[in-house]
């Protein structure tokens, strides 16, 4: 029988450990989180204290102990709860050590779907979750302004606990690191959207239907009355989805006369829910580019009408949305060559998107990185048969991508280069006016860069080098 969470107060005086700081928010949220409500905290992680510094001034002020660089079976022996971060793979031995010791196993997002008292909407897919979640959330905003967007999103959930209202709805990102704690513990959303699936952290699961089973656990455990919502005709999303038990609703690009459906018809966002005809406004009041970003709309507008919202609501919301930081997001015009970040691409298909997204234009993509085990073929098509030229950056993946592109008879690409500042500079000698240069590398980003959002930095950061020397 496990420890029962049911409110924040339960975590009085329990000894917690926080197996993985890291140096993004999450590890950050839930330490402090953790600390704020009475909890004994430590932390481990095999990350020295000057990698960590970062987070670790953030925690001063509080009482919590640290094992850093190593870990320590004493800790695992101590605490009662291991919170694990999401790099931490589920079949980590440490975590053996602490069940083995009575430790009850949570992740950041177990303890949040425990403690949330509104109603939860969550978001996952291979690619477009974090767009269609600020789509949902500018939709939602219309009814009720201060819904909370958290998840892997690089926004805490935990951290959102205190502010929540019991009738506002929460929209979380989800990943399949955290829907894996989810699926554990028997968890999930209301309102369940699953976006798409593809190949995606094949260096972490064992095959692509490994990876396909652990996004479905979004809906694995929901009741009749919640709802999932999927793309139509996805064969493989709808066999893993066959036993779900939420109401269904689904979106594509062509019409679906079932009960609840939504698709792109003619200029107009458009379907029909509970048998009723919906207009959901013009496909020009979208400001995201690209048609996978329209498809993200129509999820995002499903998971609105399941929360209740009218048409006119959702068409408002849909007016409203704001391209994503990272996401096809233009930071600078330089001599007529627009200069946008899409560093959250770390795959094949999230690239291809992207190229699609600005097919009619001259494209100089910035591709290239460390290996998720994945085919770099579909990467491949797409840059020869969409870009003008390809600047590389250094990586695991780049040279299977450099033989794949020689297979298709494309050897307009430069480098791999070392730094991104390198890479913008050929990038930019490449460009003519009314061109992109797009960073899109279809790839992550272990080698070079922290993270992708690092890689993003360093771009925006090589991109107003430019601009600064074009106005000297």
């Amino acid at each position: 029988m496990g420890l029962e969470i049911t409110r924040p107060g339960d975590l009085l005086g329990r000894r917690v450990l926080l197996l993985g700081l890291g140096v993004n928010q999450g590890g950050l949220g839930v330490a402090r989180f953790l600390a704020e409500h009475g909890a004994d905290v430590r932390v481990t992680d095999l990350q020295s204290p000057e990698a960590l510094a970062g987070p670790l001034s953030e925690l001063e002020e509080y009482q919590i102990g640290f094992t850093l660089g190593s870990h320590d079976e004493a800790d695992f022996e101590w605490a009662e709860i291991v919170v694990r971060n999401p790099a931490v793979p589920r079949e980590s031995p440490w975590l053996d050590i602490a069940r083995r010791h009575g430790a009850q196993v949570e992740m950041e997002m177990t303890l949040f779907f425990r403690l949330c008292h509104a109603p939860i909407i969550g978001v996952t897919g291979t690619k477009g979750k974090t767009t269609t979640t600020a789509i949902l959330g500018a939709i939602l905003q219309q009814r009720w302004p201060d819904v909370i967007l958290a998840g892997n999103m690089g926004r805490t959930a935990l951290g959102q606990i205190d502010s929540l209202k019991q009738d506002v709805p929460v929209a979380l990102e989800l990943s399949s690191f955290q829907l894996e704690a989810l699926d554990e513990q028997r968890l999930s959303p209301h309102i369940a959207v699953l976006t798409n699936i593809s190949e995606d952290h094949l260096d972490r699961y064992a095959s692509l239907d490994d990876y396909a089973t652990v996004k479905a656990a979004i809906a694995r455990h929901q009741s009749s009355k919640d709802w999932i919502i999927y793309p139509r005709g996805d064969e493989r999303i709808a066999t893993l989805l066959a036993s779900a038990k939420g109401v269904r609703a689904t979106f594509g690009i062509e019409p679906d006369f079932s009960d609840h459906a939504l698709w792109l018809e003619g200029s107009r966002f458009a379907g029909r829910w509970a048998g009723e005809e919906v207009d959901l406004g013009p496909l020009s009041a979208l400001s995201i580019p690209g048609l996978h970003n329209r498809l993200n709309t129509l999820a995002a507008a499903a998971a609105g009408l399941a929360a209740g919202l009218n048409p006119e609501e959702i068409a408002a919301g849909i007016a409203a949305a704001r391209a994503v930081e990272n996401r096809l997001e233009t930071i600078a015009t330089i001599d007529g060559v627009d200069y946008v970040n899409d560093t959250t691409a770390t795959t094949p298909a999230a690239t291809v998107a992207a190229l699609d997204a600005f097919s009619g234009r001259q494209v100089v993509l910035i591709a290239g990185g460390s290996n998720k085990r994945v085919s770099l073929g579909p990467l491949a098509e797409a840059i020869a048969a969409q870009a003008e030229q390809v600047v590389l950056l250094d990586g695991a993946a780049t040279a299977d991508l450099i033989q794949e592109l020689a297979a298709r008879g494309f050897d307009r690409h430069e480098g791999p280069f070392s730094t991104m500042e390198q890479a913008v500079v050929a990038a930019r000698d490449q460009a003519t006016p009314g061109a992109i240069v797009l960073l899109s590398p279809g790839c992550a980003s272990f080698g070079m860069f922290r993270n992708e959002f690092h890689r993003g930095d360093t771009f925006r950061q090589a991109v107003a080098k430019l601009a600064l020397e074009d106005q000297s």
